[in-house]
Parts: structure tokens; C-alpha cells; sequence
């Protein structure tokens, strides 16, 4: 049966579960939880505190007899770890990778920009305005790994494989090999155009073909609905069309902003975020000419918005 796109927890079967907050636009991201014998394992906490306390108050009485002794952060953007402080008695592990990613854009920076006077702050809390930054600190994780690492959660054996960078630096895919589940962080929007910060796509677009071939009946995404390897493909295409039309465009000598207002969208337009292909096209541009000049962040997300307004 369909797991309802409803706020808060639901149980998958097999003791696993997904936190859910829709509608999964920016900063309103999912996390999981895996239940062992006498453990649990967090999949990701929650970009404040207040979102993150909610999540492990509906946690509370499914945990109770397996408390939470392991996190995992999926990658380093902040509405998948800026809640860790709750969980800091726990085993949080990452990538190696992702833990050094943890240090660039501290929840400091994001309470700045939302403060931030003028046309800064409008910008910034068109997409963040929502949270609270106030306050946060996002302890070290305690356990770093590269490539792929196995964990044993209450006699549960769990699979971790890293498989950025894509998404971030260091994207990583929480496998149940048990109940053929994967929470796959932002490896997967689904109903979102997903967002290539880091790159390159080709990283991307091999790790949703690993897990089209993996033994998984259930997919819980970063952002957006449960889904099953269908939602995989969708967004295995998307990142391929993107690549496609934003390599001929380079090879014809368009720039990367007018190229990303040039391709066409058609079915992937009717997805939320539409603009972040702003952002892919000119990480595709990055990775064919490592003398691409990319704007700065705020640049970022002026052109994100603009594609976004109604025309």
C-alpha cells in the first residue's frame, strides 16, 4: 500500500520508517528511521531544532525499548544535519567527505542571510524564511567512512555507500538490505527538481542506475513522496536531459545562463523548484571547462527565482 504524502512518521513495514514534510520544497526535507534490537538508527535530522525536536517527540514511543544509538547524515546541506545537537549522544556517522562539507555554510551564515537587510534578506527568506537558525550547533560527527561502509544497528546489518560527489561533495545512500529499503538523502526529489550543487551529473545518474539494480522495493527520498525505483527513473532522466541539451548548448557556445533559459523543460517543468536547473546547467558548464567562472551563491539563487516568477 501507498505511504500517504502526510506530515510526520509512517511506518514502511519491516521497522523502518520515514519522517515526512511536505510539500518538500527548499529546506522541508524527509529522514528516517530503522529500528533494531535494542537500537535505532536516525537517517538524517531536520534543518532547526524545533522541526527536529517535533520529529523525535512522534519517535519517542517507537524508540522507546531501541533508543537511538546512530545517525547517519545522508550529505551535509543543513536541513539533513543542522539538528544533530539533539541526537549528540549518539554515533553520528558520514563520508569523509560530507563531514568536511559540514563546516562551509553553518547555520550562523543562514541566520545571517535571513537577517540580513534589503533585497538580501528578501531573497534569502523566499527560501528560508520558514526556519530558525538561532542557537544551532552542529557537533563533528564521531565516524567518518569512504566508499561504502557496513554498520549493525540491533543485529540489523545496514549498508552505507557513498556515492557523491553529486548532490554535495558527499552524497551518501542508507541501505536495508532486509527489508529492501533505501533512504537515499538527496540522491532523489521526487515532485522537486533536484539541485546539482557539486556534480558532475554523470556521478549523479550512476548512482540512481545502482540502485535501479539493487534488490529495493521501497525508496524513501530526501525530498518528496515515498516512492519505488519508478520515482528513480524519472529523476535518473531528468539529470540525463539536462546533461544532454546542456552539452550541446556548450559545444554550440552559448553561455550557461542563457542556455539554462533556452532548454525547453517539457514534463520536468511540471515539477516544484523548476528554476534549480539554473544551477545544473552551469555545474554541467563547470565540469566541461574547469575555466568556467560560476557566480557566486547569491547570483545563484537571484536566477533561481527569476525562472521561477510567473512570465
Amino acid at each position: 500500500m501507498a505511504t500517504p504524502y502526510t506530515y510526520g512518521l509512517h511506518e514502511l513495514g519491516d521497522s523502518c520508517f520515514a519522517y515526512l514534510q511536505p510539500d518538500g520544497g527548499w529546506g522541508w526535507s524527509n529522514a528516517g528511521l530503522v529500528v533494531g534490537d535494542g537500537s535505532s538508527l536516525l537517517v538524517d535530522t531536520l534543518f532547526d531544532l524545533k522541526l527536529t525536536q517535533s520529529m523525535l517527540d512522534a519517535m519517542a514511543s517507537t524508540v522507546r525499548t531501541a533508543p537511538i544509538g546512530t545517525v547517519v547524515n545522508t550529505h551535509a546541506n543543513g536541513d539533513h544535519c543542522y539538528g544533530n545537537q539533539l541526537v549528540s549522544h549518539a554515533d553520528i556517522i558520514t563520508s569523509h567527505e560530507t563531514a568536511l562539507e559540514m563546516r562551509d555554510v553553518t547555520p550562523a551564515t543562514l541566520a545571517g542571510l535571513n537577517s540580513a537587510p534589503g533585497e538580501l534578506g528578501e531573497l534569502f527568506r523566499n527560501f528560508f524564511g520558514a526556519f530558525d537558525f538561532d542557537g544551532i550547533e552542529v557537533p563533528e560527527p564521531t565516524r567518518t567512512f569512504t566508499g561504502r561502509l557496513e554498520i549493525d544497528v540491533g543485529g540489523r546489518v545496514i549498508e552505507l555507500v557513498e556515492v557523491g560527489p553529486a548532490h554535495t561533495k558527499g552524497d551518501t545512500l542508507v541501505f536495508v538490505p532486509d527489508a529492501k529499503t533505501v533512504y537515499t538523502g538527496d540522491i532523489l526529489f521526487i515532485g522537486g527538481t533536484p539541485i546539482v550543487w557539486a556534480g558532475p551529473l554523470t556521478n549523479w545518474i550512476a548512482a540512481c542506475d545502482l540502485m535501479c539494480s539493487s534488490d529495493v522495493d521501497t525508496v524513501i527520498p530526501g525530498h518528496g513522496p515515498v516512492t519505488d525505483k519508478s520515482g528513480v527513473v524519472a529523476v535518473r532522466d531528468y539529470l540525463q536531459y539536462i546533461n544532454d541539451q546542456a552539452t550541446a548548448r556548450f559545444e554550440a557556445g552559448m553561455n550557461a545562463w542563457d542556455a539554462a533559459q533556452d532548454i525547453a523543460l517539457n514534463e520536468f517543468g511540471e515539477w516544484g523548484e523548476r528554476g534549480r536547473i539554473a544551477v545544473n546547467v552551469d555545474t554541467v558548464y563547470r565540469h566541461l571547462d574547469p575555466a568556467h567562472a560560476s557566480p557566486d551563491v547569491v547570483e545563484m539563487f537571484k536566477r533561481m527565482l527569476s525562472l521561477e516568477k510567473p512570465h
